[in-house]
């Protein structure tokens, strides 16, 4: 399941929970005759019924649909402004769902907060209604729930990025892996046809990657990659991102890079890894396959086709070298 459809799993449970359990408060109070709380309820629960409608209609968007925080800006304004218009404490319970949902429903950081702007215009309506005991033990209620509660989203969102961060990284060399690649490079294809920006990739991949290890066995070639890998590391630009396709190759995504810049990068790669002596292996040579994005370059497999064809021409025209599609050398 993908993070935005959890989310609109999640969303959509937590309002339909939700408007049940303020209906029924509605309906309690319309059965002891309380009209003005009835209708208060009701109107709460107009506003989560259409928080499930609308988590329906933006659920391809749910990690950036602002609707979310204006419908529960709505239900604690309306419980808060319920409180001082009829003077009644009685209803203090009615938060607890709401700082539930608020928490629930909005990124941490913004839950927090609206959830703080609650409490506390009710802490300090507590305190001047009812005796300082029940209005501490109000209160601390209040705060328990939000306490556990956040500390139940923040663990969940600290396990979930670390699940990301274990299904896009490769553990061995620490780059991004290539299930993570066409992600991003489709947001960079995106992002340069929006604000006409040069973009740039490279395919790299190791010489005579099979003959080193039959020489000096898998250990030994898993060792020249790990150290490759921290090599080019410090050889990028910040703004860079590296990849690793498999035990021998890498690919480059290099944003506000035109032609001149990524000939120039590889150059850099090509000869500052041939001039390195690497532990086990000693010298060791790579390829490179360059291309930068055209105008009708608006999918992934394009620039990534293009770039692996450039590297093996490159391989083809002997190791230690790079090409530049559609055909000009840089250097062998």
């Amino acid at each position: 399941m993908t993070e935005t459809r959890l989310r609109t799993w999640t969303h959509s449970v937590g309002y339909g929970l939700a408007t049940l359990f303020i209906f029924a408060l509605a309906l309690q109070n319309l059965r002891y005759g309380f009209y003005e709380l009835f209708y208060l309820a009701a109107g709460m629960a107009a506003l989560t019924l259409a928080g499930v409608a609308y988590t329906l209609l933006s659920r391809r968007h749910q990690l950036s649909a602002p609707g979310h925080l204006v419908l529960l800006s709505g239900l604690n304004s309306g419980l808060l402004a319920a409180m001082l218009t009829m003077g009644s404490t009685s209803i203090t319970h009615w938060a607890m769902p709401l700082l539930v949902l608020n928490l629930l429903i909005l990124p941490l950081r913004h839950a927090l907060t609206l959830s703080l702007l609650l409490i506390t215009p009710m802490a300090i309506l507590l305190f001047m209604k009812q005796p300082p005991m029940e209005a501490l033990t109000a209160v601390s209620g209040l705060l328990i729930v939000l306490i556990i509660a956040a500390l139940y989203i923040w663990h969940y969102d600290h396990m979930a990025q670390s699940a990301e961060d274990l299904a896009i990284t490769d553990p061995i060399t620490g780059a991004h892996n290539a299930r993570f690649l066409d992600e991003t490079l489709q947001k960079e294809i995106s992002r340069a046809i929006t604000t006409g920006h040069c973009l740039s990739v490279i395919d790299l991949t190791i010489d005579y990657a099979d003959e080193a290890v039959d020489l000096h066995g898998q250990p030994g070639m898993q060792a020249l990659f790990c150290n490759m890998t921290q090599h080019l590391f410090g050889v990028i630009r910040a703004g860079d991102t590296l990849y690793t396709l498999n035990d021998s190759e890498f690919f480059l995504i290099l944003p506000f890079t035109p032609e001149e810049g990524v000939r120039v990068i590889a150059e850099r790669i090509r000869r500052t890894i041939s001039e390195q002596h690497w532990p086990v292996i000693g010298r060791a040579t790579v390829s490179l396959g360059c291309t930068t994005r055209g105008n009708s370059d608006t999918r992934t497999d394009t620039l990534r086709n293009r770039a692996h064809q450039a590297m093996l021409e490159a391989r083809r025209r002997g190791a230690d070298s790079a090409w530049f599609s559609p055909g000009e050398t840089l250097r062998t």
